[in-house]
Order: C-alpha cells, then structure tokens, then sequence
C-alpha cells in the first residue's frame, strides 16, 4: 500500500508545476500573445496524461480488499478526462458557441460494499429557460 501515498504526492506534485506554468505565463505574457498560454495549456494536458498514468498504477497496486474506504478511481479518471477534453477544445474549437460546462465530482471516497453512485456527467442535464 506503500504506492497509494505516493501516487499522491507524483499527481500533485504534476498539478502543481502545470498550475505553476499557468500562472507565469499569464503574468509573463501580452495579452495580444496566446503562445505562451497554449504552451502552458499543452504542457498542462501533459501533466494530465501524467496524473492518468500514475493513477492506473496506484490502482493497480491497490489490494486492500478488507479496508472500508477505498479511493474512486474510476470518478478521478472523469473528471481529468473532462479537465483534459475541456482544454483541448480550448486549444482546437470546433465551434464559436460556448458550452454548459459538466461539473466535476470531486468526491471519490466511497465505502466498501457500496455500489458506486452513477456521476453527475450520466445524469440527464435540463437546462432552464
């Protein structure tokens, strides 16, 4: 179980340095430049393929089968693939129109012996006039 605490500190160690990269070149950049932001975003989708690698390892190393709480990886691995989908058609739109952005779960502790709850992205979405 030695490799769960350590996906931990790789994933934010990866986020923080993309975060990092972000802030400078917002600050460093002109507004009239969008390269320094869609480096720092490209580099961004990188460190989130990355934080998708080294999740598939911790949950892979993950056996504590008798243990009531285990982390949700299948949730974390949405919500990185909504975050990572939601820069890429930042950095190549398909369309001039925005979109209703699909909230994140953030929650990905659940009990053993509980099924998983179906997430906020398989729920129908109303939108009201």
């Amino acid at each position: 179980m030695q490799s769960f605490p350590r996906f931990f500190r790789y994933a934010r160690a990866a986020l923080s340095t993309a975060l990092i990269v972000l802030a400078g070149a917002a600050v460093a950049s002109d507004p009239s430049d969008n390269n320094a932001e869609r480096e720092a975003l490209a580099a961004l989708t990188r460190q989130i393929d990355l934080a998708n690698r080294l999740a598939d390892q911790a949950a892979a190393a993950s056996s504590d089968e008798h243990a009531r709480y285990h982390f949700d990886y299948a949730r974390l691995r949405e919500d990185l693939h909504r975050v990572h989908a939601g820069v890429e058609d930042y950095l190549a739109p398909q369309r001039a129109q925005p979109r209703d952005p699909v909230p994140l779960s953030g929650s990905y502790v659940r009990e053993t012996g509980s099924p998983t709850s179906p997430t906020p992205a398989s729920e129908p979405r109303v939108r009201q006039p």
